[in-house]
């Protein structure tokens, strides 16, 4: 199974000892504990449950406190299930070594929120001209259709709330991994912040 949750840590770069240098971004991915193992026979689907990220006690309700005792799984902050079938068993770990240098990866992350953009931020418009005399700057410009039919169609691209959500980056590559301190260094950039939460697939 390679599937991981992990910490976005942040951007670096390697230089090679040709002289390229090449962008890598740093996750702290794993170790994920198996916490339940899901089967066609008693839940209708396949299916194995990870857990990552240590927490206080006192921050996890009773139900999810006795699901993770049950497994033998200390208090954990998030939890995945990743569909299919695993030669997994509850309690073991997922580490950094399920991933190679090379291996082709997609990751999944909430994306900066930028708050309330224009059009020309939010959807590249090329915008009005810039000189004196112009009344049209960065305005969208006309989103109706005159008298017929008379309002603006479901789905027009105009100014509202960006970023802030999920969003899958995919042809995305490993370049190198640390199982000691369980770091995956990934080529090119991920979505999401310096600190957020990151699902990393094979």
């Amino acid at each position: 199974m390679k599937t991981l949750l992990g910490t976005k840590i942040g951007m670096t770069q390697h230089f090679g000892e040709d002289g390229t240098v090449t962008p890598v971004t740093v996750i702290q991915a794993g170790p994920c504990v198996v916490t339940q193992k899901k089967t066609v026979e008693t839940d209708g689907y396949a299916a194995t449950q990870i857990a990552y990220g240590d927490v206080k006690p006192k921050k996890l309700n009773k139900p999810l406190l006795g699901h993770l005792k049950k497994a033998g799984v200390s208090p954990k902050k998030h939890l995945m299930e990743v569909a299919g079938e695993s030669e997994l068993s509850v309690g073991e770990e997922v580490t950094v070594e399920a991933f190679a240098p090379g291996d082709a990866i997609k990751v999944s992350g909430i994306s900066k929120g930028k708050g309330f953009q224009g059009v020309m931020k939010r959807h590249n418009f090329k915008g009005g001209p810039a000189s004196h005399g112009a009344h049209f700057h960065r305005a969208p410009g006309s989103i109706g259709a005159s008298a017929d039919p008379a309002r603006v169609y479901p789905g027009s691209k105009l100014p509202g709330q960006m970023g802030n959500k999920k969003i899958t980056q995919v042809g995305l590559t490993v370049y190198a991994t640390d199982t000691e301190r369980n770091l995956l260094l990934v080529k090119g950039a991920i979505p999401g912040s310096t600190g957020s939460l990151v699902v990393v697939r094979g």
